[in-house]
């Protein structure tokens, strides 16, 4: 059983001092996009197997069954659950691990929605497939095998954060995520999956969790979302104290109103003692916060011993010790995640303002869906090569930061070497950054711009290097610099 204060240093856990830098030098990686959350346009034809409708091939997503929301509600839960998991099966495999590795990537980032923590779901207003969490430590396990580090990427928010989006979940727009009882799961969502990822050994090559991905870009819509970076950066570090994992750079006694001494110049960086785990416990942090961020960790307890049991730890505790002493679970500090501050072009809250601890920061960029260059190869390949978003980044203190999502799709007809030159400009440019990851490892065959949103489509077709890190021809912006 779990004990409610979930104290363990008492209980023997090594305090650690962990490290707070990136698992690589360089993060080249891929979306597993439709996964665990789908997107029927990357899989029309599956999807209409599935029980779903393709509205948007005409037009919008609002109008019939074209998101997972939809398709439970209308399928029933039984049903949708055996759907679901049969996709899951199929759509990523030991298979496309080794496509990976071959391809020489070091990185993925998962798209998710909070329904994978069941418990947040109300199942009498949303509809959602059940039992994704499973199939996710089945990946996570495939990946950990293989050596491929990930980034869990909150994709789909409760109450819906992004209007009319597949990628939402519920295709609506009607957007709720942007309101106090919303923050609250999400926070919830954070903090359970933390402590998930640090006490199951097949998470233990999870090195990032992202916050929100692509919230709206007008912030005058999106109150409150500052304060719910900072606080999603709280509890995670909340819930890592707990588990004995000591951050570099985060202020514990302001955060957590820690009456501790200070033992040593290591424990004064971190600005803790390594002495503290005997009197921190996820309620007696909980009572230190207060407010929302301790009414989240107190509400997290039950929930985590029923996912636990779920993922097949019965005992956390006990894993986060044996773990601790002989290796195999993360003992490392997340870096929690956050869309850039050019994702609200500057005007909204700077989510550098949010970190405590290690970090990283995410821009997605696609130009096919227009309002950035003309549609031409020439005007695309000068706005390209003339890209400031890094140095843009580096002035705003959001780093490290990534591209998170990018593909060499674009709004004209473009010939095989044009997008030989696309890819090549693109990863010229984003590698500028920690690195980038693109969308998607893969979609359903035989469509008519498979090469453009598919990875691996795409470096069948030449259009990407062996090496992620090489390129076609290293001067292919010395043309179109201004």
């Amino acid at each position: 059983m779990l004990f409610p204060g979930i104290f363990l240093a008492s209980l023997g856990v090594t305090h650690v001092f962990a490290s707070g830098s990136l698992p690589v030098s360089k993060i080249y990686g891929v979306n597993l996009g439709s996964w665990l959350l789908l997107e029927p346009w990357m899989l029309p034809n599956e999807w209409v197997k599935m029980g779903g409708e393709t509205c948007f091939e005409t037009g919008g997503c609002t109008t019939c069954v074209a998101s997972e929301f939809d398709l439970v509600k209308k399928l029933g839960q039984a049903e949708a659950d055996k759907v679901f998991l049969q996709h899951w099966q199929t759509w990523f495999t030991e298979e496309d691990v080794r496509n990976i590795v071959d391809a020489g990537l070091n990185t993925v980032r998962i798209p998710l929605g909070y329904w994978i923590i069941e418990s947040l779901v109300d199942r009498t207003t949303e509809f959602y497939p059940r039992g994704g969490i499973k199939e996710l430590k089945r990946g996570l396990q495939q990946l950990k095998s293989a050596g491929i580090n990930v980034l869990l990427d909150f994709h789909a928010m409760p109450g819906v954060s992004s209007s009319g989006q597949m990628f939402a979940g519920h295709c609506t727009t009607d957007v709720q995520f942007y309101t106090p009882p919303n923050y609250f799961r999400a926070l919830q969502w954070a903090a359970i999956t933390t402590f998930i990822t640090h006490v199951d050994p097949a998470f233990s090559t999870v090195f990032a969790i992202e916050a929100v991905n692509e919230p709206l870009n007008d912030p005058t819509m999106t109150p409150g979302y500052g304060d719910y970076l900072k606080d999603f950066t709280l509890v995670i570090r909340a819930v890592e104290l707990a588990l004995g994992i000591i951050c570099p750079d985060v202020n514990y006694h302001s955060l957590f109103d820690l009456a501790v001494p200070l033992a040593s110049e290591t424990s004064k960086r971190a600005g803790i003692s390594s002495s503290i785990g005997a009197s921190v416990s996820l309620s007696a942090l909980a009572s230190s916060c207060g407010g929302r961020v301790g009414d989240v960790l107190i509400s997290i307890i039950p929930i985590i011993q029923n996912v636990s049991d779920e993922l097949g730890v019965p005992n956390p505790l006990l894993s986060s010790i044996l773990g601790s002493l002989l290796g195999g679970v993360n003992r490392q500090c997340i870096h929690t995640t956050y869309m850039d501050v050019l994702w609200q072009n500057t005007q909204g809250f700077n989510p550098a303002d949010a970190v405590q601890g290690p970090a990283m920061f995410d821009d997605h960029l696609y130009y096919s869906f227009g309002g950035v260059a003309d549609p031409n190869p020439q005007a695309y390949l000068k706005s390209i090569c003339n890209l400031q978003r890094v140095t843009n980044d580096t002035t705003l203190d959001n780093l490290p930061m990534i591209f998170g999502e990018w593909s060499i799709s674009t709004n004209f007809n473009a010939t095989d070497g044009f997008l030989d030159q696309w890819a090549d400009a693109q990863k010229l440019m984003y590698s500028q950054s920690s690195g980038w990851i693109f969308w998607s490892f893969k979609i359903e065959d035989n469509n008519s711009f498979q090469r453009q949103w598919d990875y691996f489509a795409a470096l069948a077709a030449g259009h990407f290097t062996k090496d992620p890190a090489a390129l076609h021809d290293p001067h292919v912006c010395d043309s179109f610099r201004t």
